[in-house]
This record gives structure tokens, sequence and C-alpha cells, in this order.
């Protein structure tokens, strides 16, 4: 077992780096507030270093591997878990799994290269996830919480599902290989789509919930279309029959404002103003 783990290299192509900061893996599944309850997702394992600490607290793992190669390392190395059903260990692409399971969370270091696909297929999922506590770029974490209080799609994307806030910060060392840039711990918890349930008094709520989605979504990529233009043009350049001057007046957003300017609530507000 020790030699598989010293001649497996890290796939760049994978965007393999694996957790080696013990505090870190402390970190991660503290946030998860784990009990042995829970069933949690763990996507792209690696070596096995989370899985572990997660098998100590969590009822169920079920662990996404796509490298072939890690999962036969990690069959040896979780035979017993495997053996008494704690652990299930699946050999397939996370953007392609689709987890059967309700009432679960993810917790995981994920492959940096699909962050941005792990939120969205994850948080819009019919079957959300109660909580994820992920290992992301710690540029991304910053951008997602918007802490210098410039909203993006990235970050109105989290907080329409869910409150996103980062646990720590995690330096490049702690990793193996060192990624070029430092990570972060980020938590997102009491995910859910109550944001996009229609309500009586919106033009909207004759339709089903996610027509309201949708819309949602229609506008504020819309508004986020082209960074050096006001907000009024991105909108007016989407639809020219709405009035958006009256509902941008009506909701006392400047028209002189730019997307990443309005919060998560102006932008459901002009959502459920447009018929």
């Amino acid at each position: 077992m020790e030699n598989k783990t010293k001649i497996h290299k890290a796939k760049k192509s994978l965007g393999q780096n694996f957790l080696k900061s013990v505090p870190a893996l402390t970190a991660i599944v503290k946030s998860g507030e784990i009990n042995n309850a829970d069933t949690i997702l763990e996507i792209g394992p690696g070596k096995g270093a989370l899985t572990e600490k997660l098998l100590e607290v969590a009822g169920k793992v079920i662990a996404v591997e796509k490298d072939r190669d890690l999962l036969e390392f990690l069959q040896t190395k979780f035979s017993e878990e495997i053996k008494n059903k704690k652990l299930i260990l699946i050999n397939e692409d996370i953007l392609e799994y689709n987890l059967k399971i309700k009432n679960y969370k993810i917790i995981a270091n994920i492959p940096y290269n699909i962050t941005g696909a792990i939120l969205k297929k994850f948080l819009t999922d019919e079957n959300q996830p109660e909580r994820m506590v992920l290992m992301v770029q710690n540029e991304v974490a910053k951008r997602i919480v918007a802490r210098d209080g410039s909203e993006s799609i990235l970050s109105i994307s989290v907080k329409a599902y869910g409150n996103p806030k980062i646990i720590m910060k995690v330096p490049a060392r702690y990793f193996s290989p060192a990624p070029k840039v430092d990570s972060a711990i980020i938590a997102i918890t009491n995910i859910n789509r109550n944001n996009f349930h229609p309500i009586p008094t919106s033009p909207l709520a004759k339709g089903e919930g996610n027509s309201l989605e949708e819309k949602f979504w229609k506008i504020v990529k819309a508004g986020f279309a082209h960074k050096r233009k006001m907000l009024m043009g991105n909108l007016k350049e989407f639809d020219k029959k709405i009035d958006w001057l009256s509902i941008l007046t009506k909701l006392n957003i400047s028209i002189k404002s730019r997307a990443e300017e309005l919060t998560l609530n102006n932008w459901l507000e002009i959502t459920k103003m447009v018929q």
C-alpha cells in the first residue's frame, strides 16, 4: 500500500493536488457539522486523507473518484470500510454522476478546474445537498462571498441558493504537489431554492417555481453581459420592450448603477417586477 502511494503522481489533467495539512483537514470536517446519521458525498477523494477523517464521524461516505489508479489504491486502503458498507467508492466523473439519495452533505477538496461546474450542478439540482464544505482557490472564495463588496455572477449564483462563508485560508505549501495559488475552505449553508417560490402578488405566480428561477438567471446574465456598461444599458439590450427605467426607479436603484453594485435581493425584486 505504501508503495502505491509513492508511485502515484498527481495528474494535472484531473486537477489533482493532495491536501496534507491536518489542521486544514480538521477544519473542513468541523465545518461540515457531521454526525453518525449523515451521508457525505466526497468529490475526488485522492489518496483518502479527508476520506479517513470523514469516516471517523459520518454514518456513510460516498466517494466519487474519476482516476482509476487512485480508485484501486483507495479500495486497498479502505477495504474494511468498503466491506462494512460505510464507504462506497464510485469510479465516475462527478459532473456525470447522478446521486440518487436525499439528505446528504458535500465535503470535498475539489478539482479547481471544475469548481464552477460543481457549484452549478449541485446548487441548482432538484436534489440539493444540505450543506457544502469545499476547498477552492482563495481568490474564488473571496469572489463568492464578495469580500470587496463587488458582486459577480459567481457570488450571486451561490447566494441565490445558500449562505457562503470563508472558514480559513490554506497556503499552497499545505498541498502535494503545491499549486501556484493559495486556497481557502468555504462553507455554503442553509441550501434551498426558497428565493424562487412564486408569491401571490407576482405576475409569475400562476406559473411554476422554476419559471421565476429561469427568468431570474436570464436577467442576471444580461445585467452582467458587458462589465463596462451601466446596468440600464445591458438590460435595454436584453429586452427593449420592458420599461427598465420605471422598474429601477420604483426599486430605488440608481439608473447609473453597474451590475456588480446590486445585491441578490435587488435582482430578485427586478425579476418579480418583470412581466
